[in-house]
This record gives C-alpha cells, structure tokens and sequence, in this order.
C-alpha cells in the first residue's frame, strides 16, 4: 500500500499517531456496533417471520370463514353491508431510536369510538357467520402494523449495517495499514536521519583529534 505524502518530521511523526490511536478506537467502536446490529437484526428476522406466519395464518382462517359466511347471502345484501363504514381508521406514525437510528412505530387510530359490535348493518339479512368471519380479520390489522413496522425497521437495520460495514472496512483496510506505513517510513526516515548525524558527528571528532 502506498504511504501518505507527508514531511518525514517529527510532528508529523506525532500527529499521525494521534490520527493511528484516533482510528484505532473509531474502528473497534464502529465494529461493536456493527455487531449488536448484526444482532438484533438477526432477532428482528426471526420475530418478522414468526409473525408473518402468523399473520397469514389469520388471514387466510378469516377469509374462509368470511367465504363460508356469505356463500348464504346474495350479493347486492353483502354490497348494502359494507357500504357505509362504522369506524374510520387512520395511522399514527412515530418513531424511536434503536442505536443512534431512527425506526418506525405505526399504530391504528379510530375516529370514531368502537363499540362492543363492530359492524354497519343490521342482522336482519345477515348471519351470525358472517358477524364471526369479519370479527376474526378485524384483530388482523394490529398484526399487519407490527409486521409493517417490524418489517420496515429491518430495512432500515439492513442499510445501516452496510453503511457501517464500508466504515469498518474502509479503516481496517485502507486508513490504519496507511497511516501504520506512513508512521514505519517516517520512524525509518528519522532513524537514517540520525544515524547520519552521528557518523558526519565521529568523522568530525577524528579529524579534531587528528590534527
């Protein structure tokens, strides 16, 4: 690897060791973070697919239940249902930090006050079956949430473990073997520096001594 093109002095020699030490913390620092990422990203995988699992699982026990319940019902009574809403449903989008990085925290928000009876329409045309299917999909929005919120933060998790692995690398590659060479050919530079100064030094004692 090439060395810097820096003065063989003694300042330069100091500073540059700084720079070394300065690299040297900044490099462990960023590889323990990059570990606990590493970590938790390995956890939040793991409870990702958990619960898409689970979530899936839901949707597809609601959705035959849901088939079940309005193969006995016409169309245009299923269509004058589901027509009017009972509840308006918004997102909340915060946030918190997980190692110094921002991540998402989404949560449902009714606009309208759920009662005991989730539903808008009456139970004259309508079975209990159908009131049982869309009660078991209702409870599966909170889990959809989670999975989007976990999902998201593994993203996020993902691009900074790549961030601070080219950080890593980009010291423990290039920026440490370069000032470690550069320190070397200095120290080497002083070190002929003086042992020239010595020998010019003893010629010059002999021809004192000589005359």
């Amino acid at each position: 690897m090439a060395i810097m093109n820096v003065n063989p002095t003694r300042m330069e020699l100091s500073r540059l060791r700084k720079r070394l030490a300065t690299a040297t913390r900044g490099h462990k620092l960023l590889k323990d973070k990059q570990d606990e990422l590493v970590r938790q990203f390995i956890l939040l995988v793991k409870k990702n697919q958990t619960l898409r699992q689970k979530m899936e699982q839901a949707i597809q026990d609601g959705m035959e239940k849901y088939v079940l319940a309005s193969s006995s019902i016409p169309d245009h009574v299923l269509q004058e249902a589901f027509a009017i809403p009972l509840n308006t449903i918004s997102l909340d989008v915060q946030s918190k930090t997980i190692m110094n990085m921002d991540v998402p925290v989404l949560n449902e928000v009714y606009e309208e006050e759920q009662g005991e009876e989730n539903f808008s329409y009456g139970f004259m045309s309508t079975t209990s079956e159908l009131d049982v299917s869309l009660s078991h999909l209702n409870t599966v929005l909170p889990q959809m949430l989670q999975l989007a919120e976990i999902e998201k933060t593994c993203q996020l998790m993902a691009d900074e473990i790549e961030r601070t692995r080219r950080r890593v690398n980009a010291l423990e590659y290039m920026t440490i073997p370069k000032l470690t060479e550069t320190i070397a050919y200095i120290e080497r530079t002083l070190a002929e520096g003086e042992r020239s100064n010595l020998t010019r030094l003893m010629k010059v004692i002999d021809i004192i001594e000589t005359e």
